[in-house]
């Protein structure tokens, strides 16, 4: 059953509260460092993606973070703490956007930008234990040749058992998993965190947010509960006409069908 989350008991693994502590390139640039283990000179975020996109519409590009460096590389962050069936088409649709997001802009495909599609999860989605799995296109007859498209997706897994990442990245997942924070860059992700929760306009924008979910998710509830209803009409209607025992009207003044509806059971059975 859906419930929401009160804004106070956010925190940086609750993909709002992410979005907003990653707007700020002091911990947004420490965090694509340590999880990449590269240097960034800077980062930028596009006009148009300065702000979080509120937007209901699954469909709609609307990621947590988005930013380019000085290279023209572009990083998209993704926190995921649900249980995703579908989480590698999510990383596939997240990266076609992207790139339709670039070129919808007036460039050549030959000028796409390589990019980085990250997905921080709070669960093990492959179930094997590894803190990191990355994936990149390769040759299938000879994995030694890759097809150097310039992307690369990156999924993180906050319960890996492994030791197999560096101990900066290990304590910035411990930190995302819920854990107290164990050094200079996770005490400051952690104040950040606090600080976002006394922003008044913040709370304001959840709570809008909440309330649009919910009502949302009460019209799905009623939907499905009146379909529900139908189907079961219809069933009876259906078994009473197998029956034999009922005329039409019989079965329309029961069930609340018009004839035309009963007939076309009939006709449907048929």
């Amino acid at each position: 059953m859906y419930k929401s989350k009160k804004f106070e008991d956010l925190t940086i693994s609750d993909d709002f509260m992410f979005g907003i502590v990653m707007r700020d390139p002091k911990y947004c640039k420490p965090f694509l460092e340590t999880i990449l283990n590269i240097k960034i000179s800077r980062i930028e975020y596009p006009e148009d993606q300065k702000t979080i996109n509120l937007s209901l519409d699954a469909k709609s590009i609307r990621l947590d973070v988005y930013v380019e460096d000085d290279f023209d590389t572009v990083y998209n962050i993704e926190m995921q703490n649900g249980h995703h069936k579908n989480l590698p088409k999510r990383t596939r649709y997240y990266q076609g956007m992207i790139d339709l997001n670039l070129l919808d802009k007036g460039m050549d495909y030959t000028q796409l930008k390589q990019s980085f599609v990250i997905f921080v999860c709070t669960f093990d989605p492959f179930h094997i234990g590894r803190h990191v799995y990355t994936f990149e296109n390769r040759c299938v007859e000879d994995p030694n040749l890759p097809l150097n498209d310039g992307t690369q997706k990156i999924i993180l897994n906050t319960k890996g058992i492994f030791d197999d990442v560096r101990p900066e990245l290990k304590r910035l997942l411990n930190f995302i998993d819920g854990r107290q924070p164990e050094d200079s860059f996770t005490q400051d992700l952690s104040k950040a965190v606090e600080s976002a929760k006394r922003n008044e306009k913040w709370r304001h924008d959840y709570m809008t947010l909440q309330m649009a979910y919910d009502e949302k998710y009460r019209e799905g509830l009623e939907t499905g509960i009146q379909q529900g209803i139908e189907r079961g009409i219809t069933t009876s209607a259906r078994r009473m006409l197998s029956s034999g025992k009922y005329s039409d009207s019989e079965i329309s003044e029961i069930t609340g069908l018009s004839v035309e509806q009963i007939q076309a059971l009939k006709n449907s059975a048929k």
